[in-house]
């Protein structure tokens, strides 16, 4: 037997916390058994199953000590596999325009006034989606709905895809369902009400702190907030029953805010009504200082109102990896381009692939470049958080070829701390 290359100890309280992140699992000992186990490691491992079999058999079980034969990294990347190339599932993104009716501040999106997808382009990704259906192995396919803001193109593009799809796979055993990443302005109780038939369940939309801050970012025209237009929408959302993350974006200016005043704005939910909507808590890459900790502070009170909550601090990049990492995924830009990230702008020369006339894509090097990016950086085949991180995304792997790298820079202390913060995440 072997100790695991994924085992990370640390002190929390009176107890010594072990986790493995191969696992993704904890064990909480005393400072005895831990003394016991650092003094028996170095020596006899095997003495410790006879000093303390019970102990023993609990580190056996949970996998902090493996067979010596066993190739815990071959297990990563089966893991990886897993995830990343599921044949059954179907994921197509879409932005119908790179346009937007808003201007928030730390976009990353060039907005392209009067961009739209054509017929032509339609009629393109009409082939691309029968390919797919046709395809006997897929079971699940999704089409998600990016840009610039996607209903800007609700009636020339968003609808007779959406109509098209449904009408192909209601002969089928195929589940289809589709969602929305959005600002919330356009959505009308009238247009929820025929989504809901076309098989939309979920809209992610930002809120960027309580009123008084977010109308300073999110505006419509001068002395024109949105706060309130968009807060009404997310409720006609709960109310047709359709599931909405409420991504509520961080920097220090909104952090010196009240945000819990949010949670007074949806004090009238339900328990049934709650169980359709997440606040995602996102610290905006702009910002440089640490709000760990107040962000903590908030969501502690977000979950005593029993209101779901998620960080994306604690992002698990390999169980819960990036559509783009994925090998059955597409992005389809309006004017045909295709891409596998959105978090980049979508330039020419960004993109991995064309759509063809017959609807298939045309992929270039980039993207096969992406597809085996993964394992190829010695420190993070070296790293006891592997597992959880692999070095975050395939957009990272791209952005470092030929060089070493750690997007925790290499500082032990800042993955332990992860790992800390993760447990107290879960505990509260």
């Amino acid at each position: 037997m072997k100790p695991s290359q994924f085992n990370i100890f640390f002190s929390y309280n009176d107890f010594i916390v072990g986790y493995n992140s191969l696992e993704n699992d904890f064990i909480f000992i005393n400072s005895e058994l831990y003394d016991l186990l650092v003094n028996t490691q170095y020596d006899n491992i095997f003495k410790l199953s006879e000093v303390h079999p019970d102990f023993w058999d609990l580190l056996c079980k949970k996998n902090f000590y493996v067979p010596a034969d066993k190739d815990e990294i071959q297990c990563v990347k089966e893991l990886v596999k897993s995830v990343d190339d599921n044949p059954e599932h179907y994921h197509l993104i879409i932005n119908p325009t790179m346009n937007c009716n808003l201007k928030c501040w730390y976009c990353y999106e060039t907005h392209i006034v009067n961009s739209k997808m054509n017929d032509v382009n339609i009629e393109k990704i009409k082939k691309h989606i029968l390919s797919k259906l046709s395809e006997s192995v897929v079971k699940y396919f999704t089409i998600s709905w990016f840009g610039g803001e996607p209903l800007l193109c609700y009636k020339q593009v968003v609808l007779p895809i959406l109509e098209f799809v449904n009408e192909h796979i209601k002969d089928t055993k195929i589940v289809f369902s589709s969602n929305f990443t959005s600002n919330g302005i356009l959505i009308n109780n009238k247009m929820l009400e025929y989504l809901k038939l076309l098989k939309v369940n979920h809209f992610q939309i930002t809120l960027d702190g309580h009123r008084d801050r977010h109308n300073k970012v999110r505006f419509l025209k001068e002395n024109n907030g949105s706060y309130d237009k968009i807060f009404s929408n997310i409720k006609k959302c709960i109310n047709n029953r359709i599931a909405v993350t409420c991504r509520i974006n961080l920097s220090k200016e909104t952090i010196n805010e009240d945000l819990t005043n949010i949670i007074n704005d949806f004090s009238d939910l339900n328990e049934n009504e709650k169980e359709l909507i997440d606040f995602s808590f996102n610290q905006v890459w702009q910002e440089k200082t640490d709000l760990n900790n107040d962000i903590l502070d908030i969501i502690s009170v977000f979950k005593a109102n029993n209101l779901k909550t998620s960080y994306n601090k604690y992002h698990d990049s390999v169980r819960e990896s990036c559509y783009g990492d994925k090998k059955n995924q597409a992005t389809i830009n309006f004017n045909g381009d295709v891409y596998k990230c959105t978090a980049r702008d979508f330039k020419p020369e960004n993109r991995e692939g064309v759509l063809m006339d017959d609807g298939t894509i045309e992929w270039n090097d980039k993207y096969y470049q992406r597809m085996e990016s993964k394992f190829n950086n010695p420190p993070c085949l070296a790293c006891n958080i592997l597992p959880i991180c692999n070095g975050s995304c395939t957009q990272h792997a791209l952005d470092n070829i030929g060089k070493d790298y750690c997007v925790h820079d290499f500082d032990e202390n800042k993955k332990i701390d992860i790992i800390r913060e993760k447990l107290l995440y879960a505990i509260n």
